[in-house]
C-alpha cells in the first residue's frame, strides 16, 4: 500500500522488497519505472501536475530523501529506510549480473558515461551490457531503434528530473522488450568515481543533505524545501 504526502505517492518497499516485485513482473513480461521521490521534488510536483502525474503513474515512488522517511514517521506510516537512486541503481545491477539480464545506459557525457560501465564492469564481471548512448543524441527515434536492436530488458536513463522521466514515459510503449526503466540522474557520474558521495556516516544517518551543503553553501535554498516539506506533511496543507 502506497503513502501520500502533499497528493504525491511514495512506495513503502525496502531494496530488496522492489528487486522482487520487479523479478515478478518480469517474468510476466510487465514493464516497471522507478522514479527518486524526496521534498523538493513533492513541492515541485504541487507547482507542476505534470510532475506530479509522472511521480504517480511510475510503478515504483521510491523514498530518495531523508524529507520523506520523516514524513513517513510523523505520519505513523510504514516507510522505515531511504531507498536512494544511486543505491537502487546499484542493486539492479546486481540483480541483471546475477540473473542475466542485460542493461543499457543513456545520458551523461561521453567520458562520464564510459568510464561508469568501466569501473561497473570491474565489480562485475559477469554484467550484460547491450549498450549506451551519451545524453547528447539528437536522433530520439534512431536512439529508440539502437535500444531495441540491443536486446536490453533494463534501461537507466541519466538526463536529470523531469526530462529522464518524460523521455521514458514518451517512449514506454516504443521499448516493449525493455523490461525496467530508471531515471537516475548524476548515478553515472557517481559510478564513474568523478563525483564522490558522502562519508558512509553522513548516509547511514541520512544527511547527505547536510554533507552537500557543507561542500557547496549555494544549495542552501533548495535545502529549505525540506523544512517547508515537513512542515505542510505536519498541518495536512495540499
Amino acid at each position: 500500500m502506497k503513502e501520500t504526502y502533499l497528493g504525491v505517492e511514495v512506495s513503502p518497499l525496502t531494496y530488496e522488497g522492489i528487486v522482487n516485485e520487479i523479478e515478478n513482473r518480469m517474468t510476466r513480461h510487465e514493464q516497471s519505472t522507478i522514479i527518486a521521490v524526496n521534498p523538493e521534488k513533492v513541492i515541485v510536483a504541487n507547482r507542476d501536475p505534470q510532475v506530479k502525474t509522472l511521480i504517480n503513474e511510475s510503478t515504483f515512488q521510491i523514498p530518495d530523501g531523508v524529507g520523506v522517511l520523516l514524513a513517513s514517521k510523523l505520519k505513523g506510516g510504514k516507510i522505515t529506510s531511504r531507498v536512494t537512486g544511486v543505491d537502487m541503481m546499484g542493486r539492479l545491477l546486481d540483480f541483471a549480473a546475477l540473473k542475466g539480464h542485460s542493461v543499457y545506459f543513456y545520458g551523461a557525457k561521453e567520458e562520464v558515461v564510459t568510464k561508469a560501465i568501466a569501473e561497473i564492469q570491474k565489480e562485475r564481471p559477469l554484467l550484460l551490457i547491450a549498450g549506451y548512448t551519451n545524453g547528447y543524441e539528437k536522433d530520439e527515434a534512431a536512439l529508440v531503434q539502437r535500444i531495441n536492436d540491443s536486446g536490453a530488458k533494463i534501461l537507466f536513463v541519466a538526463l536529470g528530473s523531469p526530462k529522464q522521466e518524460l523521455w521514458i514515459k514518451r517512449n514506454l510503449m516504443n521499448l516493449p522488450n525493455v523490461l525496467v526503466f530508471q531515471g537516475v540522474g548524476g548515478s553515472f557520474d557517481v559510478f564513474s568515481g568523478m563525483v564522490k558521495r558522502a562519508p558512509a556516516f553522513f548516509r547511514k544517518f541520512g544527511l547527505e543533505w547536510l554533507y552537500r551543503l557543507g561542500s557547496n553553501p549555494s544549495r542552501i535554498k533548495r535545502q529549505m524545501n525540506l523544512p517547508v516539506f515537513l512542515w505542510r506533511v505536519l498541518i495536512g496543507k495540499k
